[in-house]
């Protein structure tokens, strides 16, 4: 009894600072899916792994006894994370350790061992797919992405058309120019792809050399597929047709993807890894058994205090090149208008900073930062976090190179905001996730984001004219190109 009772203490204590581990994170992934700013379809992920881990549990008793779930390591490395997405401050980074939990419910619950068997890995590699990762992966990686999927589509259409001009992410196709801008990397069709095949490694349970190559395989699928989708386009572009517009944008998208998968949903069928063991026996504590629940007791200690620490993120933005708001633009006055109670937090906890002012019809928003993983983001995100509801226009290079947005507010009033990203240096970029990749190469010190505002059904000549006063008031480079 005496045995039984310090087993039973120290699992309760290790659940319980499992729990509190998991709180916040979890938390923080729920939001991710109610908030409009992250966009995030998490939840699908979540639901699929439900999906399957109840087809596992009615297919029937398992086939093995016992448990081969390492509980106390796994319990340790998701503290580790835990304590570096706390101090650090990065909410994604403390969600990862939510997959661990994954991993060791699926192997507690004999998922493994059940007539429909699930690979506890590859659950939790599935869960990834329920952390905002489009929006992290477009950021970090989204101009690489550009890039390969602009070269690829380049020899594409240049076995099909003879007057085909590439220039980086630019691609001239009949003298229409045809952008392949962050929404076109691919970074969608690629985790869309990614969460197939792991799905199939989830059921199927392959060796690990066959599943990492599957993983290798999609990726280079998926970017074949994404240039495809955008041959497709300008293609369509090229002969005069409105394939930006639904359904016809959604439906080449659709096919495209249909086809990077179809090859795995066919052929791919791996041999399954043989995960039972001869004679499996329930796994026991390794530790003595006067310190069980001694130990469990640590680790509810020890997680609490992790939740407790104050965070010292390293990204903090230090001293920044501003630029100066002018006075006045096309003889309208400047206004500065006081930032808001939480965007007033934000910067004096992770440095970096932000004005604001109006020029009459033209609201101007700079926010200059040297941490951008930090600070910069697509107008969209605060946009749909203040409850508009905005359509990406494309991106043009005449004047200083710039996203276009159309955002419709709660009340219906609609507005056209204009980015872009200029670093200290003089370089500018229309893409955010271009100006984040610089500045991991060592580039830029300071970038900054310049975003403008104007009424939508403002004149266009007043506006053009405010927003090149303002360029130029600015000092941002400016080259001319043409309309996409």
């Amino acid at each position: 009894m005496k045995h039984l009772t310090a087993d039973t203490l120290a699992w309760g204590a290790f659940a319980i600072a499992s729990a509190i581990l998991a709180a916040q994170p979890l938390q923080w992934l729920v939001r991710s899916w109610l908030s409009p700013a992250y966009g995030s379809f998490g939840y699908v992920y979540v639901l699929l792994i439900l999906s399957l881990a109840g087809m596992s549990l009615l297919s029937g008793r398992r086939k093995e006894a016992g448990s081969d779930v390492p509980a106390i390591a796994l319990l340790l490395l998701a503290a580790l994370i835990r304590f570096l997405g706390q101090v650090l401050a990065i909410n994604i980074l403390s969600a990862l350790a939510l997959a661990l939990d994954v991993f060791a419910l699926v192997g507690l619950l004999q998922l493994n061992r059940r007539p429909f068997a699930l690979s506890p890995f590859w659950m939790a590699t599935l869960f990834l797919f329920s952390l905002p990762t489009e929006m992290v992966l477009q950021r970090t990686l989204g101009f690489p992405l550009q890039m390969v999927s602009a070269e690829l589509s380049c020899h594409m259409l240049s076995a099909l058309f003879s007057n085909v001009v590439c220039d980086g992410v630019r691609i001239t196709l009949e003298q229409r120019d045809i952008l392949v801008d962050l929404p076109c990397s691919g970074a969608s069709g690629l985790l869309l792809s990614l969460a197939f095949v792991v799905t199939q490694n989830a059921v199927m349970r392959p060796r690990w050399h066959v599943g990492g190559l599957s993983l290798l395989a999609v990726i280079g699928c998926a970017t074949l597929g994404n240039s495809l989708r955008i041959s497709l386009l300008a293609i369509g572009l090229a002969r005069g047709l409105d394939v930006m517009a639904e359904p016809w944008h959604s439906l080449i998208g659709v096919v495209t993807l249909g086809l990077t998968v179809a090859p795995f949903a066919l052929f791919y069928r791996p041999r399954t890894r043989n995960t039972h063991k001869s004679h499996a026996h329930p796994k026991q504590f390794i530790l003595p058994k006067p310190i069980r629940a001694l130990a469990g007791f640590a680790c509810l200690i020890g997680s609490i205090a992790i939740v407790s620490l104050k965070a010292n993120p390293v990204d903090v933005s230090g001293s920044v090149v501003t630029p100066n708001l002018p006075a006045q633009i096309q003889g309208y006055l400047g206004q500065k208008v006081p930032l808001t109670q939480m965007e007033a937090y934000y910067f004096e906890a992770y440095g970096g900073h932000a004005q604001k002012a109006q020029f009459g019809p033209l609201g101007l928003n700079v926010v200059s930062t040297r941490a951008p993983l930090r600070h910069l983001h697509a107008p969209e995100i605060c946009l749909r976090g203040l409850g508009y509801k905005v359509r990406f226009l494309g991106t043009r290079y005449d004047g200083a190179p710039s996203a276009y947005y159309r955002a419709t507010g709660p009340d219906g009033d609609q507005w056209l905001v204009a980015v872009s990203y200029v670093s200290q240096n003089g370089q500018v970029t229309p893409s955010v996730g271009e100006a984040i990749w610089r500045w991991l190469n060592g580039s830029g010190g300071t970038w900054s984001s310049v975003q403008r505002i104007t009424p939508w059904a403002l004149d266009t000549s007043l506006r053009a004219q405010l927003d090149a006063a303002a360029i130029a008031a600015l000092d941002i480079h400016t080259i001319k190109g043409t309309d996409i």
